[in-house]
């Protein structure tokens, strides 16, 4: 039971958090409370809510420097847009996935939860910094939260983000939305690259244009080759690249034969989905949910980018291996299982909220009410 009316404010600064909160923003308008949205420009973000036909307040219209001045730049800029925003609007409460915000917030006497999933060893500052500010973060058990994991404003639940928008209840596969992309009589291969520009990203890297051409050829002989990219690319490439709505890429996952890439996101979504995914970067190994998804239920692989013959072997194994996605369902019908629906939880601890929280430090056992006992 939902308690008196509130006003949310939800900052969505990746599309992958736009599928992340819109099911539980639909439940909690649907209960009367009041949802406003804001973004930043980011990849495919702008498109998906239009496509949607969301109403938002994009904050960061430009995108911004990838240079450590133009990052610090675009953050004040978004937390001076975000202060008068909050002031006019008065929220009850800010949720996003990120705990930037957190410390303006207080200053207006909101109160923030932050949703994330990324584990907060990897990220010293952000943990040393901002979290203190917040109220309450909601993550994975899977997920580290460093110095905050024994802290009362910690809440960890058995699930992941993308488990929140492709569970059966949410995410229904429509061919016909993949139909003219993919061939029906070859495999069919799905290949992301990210930007990897983020401040957390710094040093990072993922698969170059050189290693993307090994790899084509290594496919092509199976099956046609889909390629998707955040970040410019050389015409050897580019013909390779789909041209798809947005909001049909998890369709294009779904389908897909087997996925690769160098972002974190999609290689979860692929595997929450059924599909092979193999992940190459630098994280491999440092973030939980992901370790989770391949070493308890064998969904993805991971492989460092200093071992690029690694990848290719593993890519060869797995395209000839029989009845490759059969195999895959299985996986993922035991991780529908083992977990619980996170729209259904996240709707229910913000629209109880604070008392949710409370009441889930008392009794951590709650949250089995929200497995799906239909999965």
């Amino acid at each position: 039971m939902m308690q008196k009316k509130k006003k949310y404010l939800f900052y969505l600064a990746h599309p992958a958090h736009f599928h992340l909160f819109r099911n539980c923003m639909r439940l909690l308008t649907d209960h009367g409370h009041t949802v406003l949205v804001t973004i930043k420009t980011k990849d495919v973000l702008s498109r998906l809510l239009q496509e949607s036909g969301m109403d938002y307040i994009n904050v960061a219209e430009q995108e911004r420097n990838d240079s450590r001045w133009g990052i610090a730049r675009a953050f004040i800029s978004r937390v001076l847009r975000h202060w008068k925003i909050a002031r006019r609007f008065k929220p009850d409460v800010f949720i996003s996935t990120s705990a930037e915000f957190a410390p303006f917030a207080k200053l207006l006497g909101i109160k923030t939860i932050s949703v994330f999933e990324d584990d907060l060893d990897i990220f010293p500052m952000y943990s040393n910094t901002f979290v203190r500010f917040l109220d309450h973060q909601l993550c994975p058990e899977s997920c580290s939260a460093a110095r905050w994991e024994h802290h009362p404003k910690t809440i960890k639940y058995r699930g992941n983000q993308e488990l929140a928008y492709l569970r059966p209840a949410y995410f229904q596969p429509d061919y016909t939305k993949v139909k003219d992309l993919f061939s029906g009589n070859r495999l069919n291969f799905f290949i992301r690259f990210a930007k990897l520009t983020a401040w957390h990203d710094e040093n990072k890297t993922g698969i170059t244009d050189k290693l993307a051409l090994e790899i084509i050829r290594l496919l092509e002989p199976y099956g046609r080759v889909h390629l998707s990219s955040e970040r410019a690319l050389p015409p050897e490439l580019e013909k390779y690249k789909v041209n798809v709505k947005a909001s049909d890429i998890l369709h294009v996952l779904y389908f897909a034969d087997l996925y690769l890439g160098d972002s974190q996101t999609m290689t979860a979504e692929a595997a929450v989905l059924g599909t092979p995914a193999v992940r190459f970067n630098d994280f491999v190994g440092k973030l939980g949910y992901l370790e989770e998804l391949e070493h308890r239920y064998g969904l993805t692989y991971g492989i460092p980018t200093g071992e690029a013959e690694t990848l290719l072997e593993k890519l060869n194994e797995l395209i000839q291996t029989p009845d490759l996605k059969a195999a895959w369902k299985l996986k993922r019908d035991k991780l529908l299982r083992e977990t619980i629906d996170p729209t259904r939880f996240f709707a229910w601890f913000f629209g109880n909220y604070p008392e949710s929280a409370a009441a889930l430090k008392a009794n951590p056992h709650l949250q089995n009410q929200f497995f799906d006992h239909a999965a």
